[in-house]
């Protein structure tokens, strides 16, 4: 233990990593509370898919991945509003049909590429310990956006996620809110394709969610706890990972999913239940 406190000291890679796991803990885990109270877990799927099929596309074409799967997650997210409105279908039916094309283009262009299998692998499961300065610089203005968006916009974000009908009814800004959230989940997946990797960070747009709800109805506390859970889940993988020597974003996930076990057989909710039955 004392060795590894001594390497995060001394290594600049390490002390990376550290701070990448910090802000990308807080970021997914502050927008993980929107996926789960308005039940929208395929956001999270889409953003990747789209940050994913456009890191392998900017791989096959020899422009920067990562620019590339930033670029095509917001036009995805600029997308799938407008495409609900006009179509006449509920968000979530947008989101499945954008999730099923650019699923299918992810794995298409896996297919084609031929020399770089390991970079597109990197970009599937994550590598926390290649994370470069400019990318923690990255990590840490989406996280301070989407802090500012929860700080700023509070009140109408707790009547949105109370009700959304009713929130448009008050004259709440219930698409604007809907379309910013859209945008920040894009950006925020699209940074962390290097973090966790462009499929696994599903997981942390939906358990540090699931684990606050365990534990609270407290809109406060619910953004609290979540940010807790995927911070705790971040930093906990990277220890596992630096220790055992294994893949970074599966380590994360594995935590993150330990941290919501632990919420659920703890939580006073389901004691509740059991005793109102």
């Amino acid at each position: 233990m004392i060795d590894m406190v001594r390497a995060f000291v001394e290594y600049p890679a390490l002390q990376r990593s550290l701070a990448a796991c910090l802000l990308c803990g807080l970021g997914c885990s502050m927008l993980s509370v929107f996926v789960v109270l308005l039940r929208m877990p395929l956001i999270g799927v889409a953003m990747s898919h789209a940050a994913f099929a456009g890191a392998v596309g900017g791989m096959l074409l020899g422009w920067n991945p990562v620019a590339c799967g930033f670029a095509l997650c917001l036009l995805a997210a600029g997308f799938i509003g407008p495409f609900a409105d006009k179509a006449d279908t509920s968000p979530e039916n947008a989101l499945g049909i954008v999730f099923s094309f650019l699923m299918g283009a992810a794995f298409l262009g896996m297919g084609i590429l031929t020399r770089s299998h390991a970079g597109a692998l990197n970009l599937m499961w994550g590598c926390l310990l290649s994370i470069q300065a400019w990318h923690v610089w990255a990590l840490a203005a989406i996280a301070a956006a989407v802090m500012l968006f929860v700080i700023l916009l509070f009140k109408e974000i707790q009547s949105v996620l109370y009700n959304r009908r009713l929130a448009v009814s008050s004259g709440a800004p219930e698409r604007p809110i809907y379309y910013l959230l859209l945008l920040l989940t894009g950006a925020t997946v699209s940074v962390n394709l290097t973090t966790v990797g462009g499929l696994l960070i599903f997981a942390l747009l939906v358990q540090p969610g699931a684990t606050a709800w365990q534990l609270t109805y407290n809109l406060k506390w619910f953004f609290l706890i979540a940010a807790g859970a995927g911070v705790a889940a971040c930093l906990g993988g990277l220890m596992i990972s630096y220790a055992f020597d294994w893949p970074s974003g599966a380590s994360v996930v594995m935590v993150s999913t330990a941290l919501f076990a632990l919420a659920f057989a703890a939580s006073p909710k389901r004691r509740s239940a059991r005793r109102h039955i």
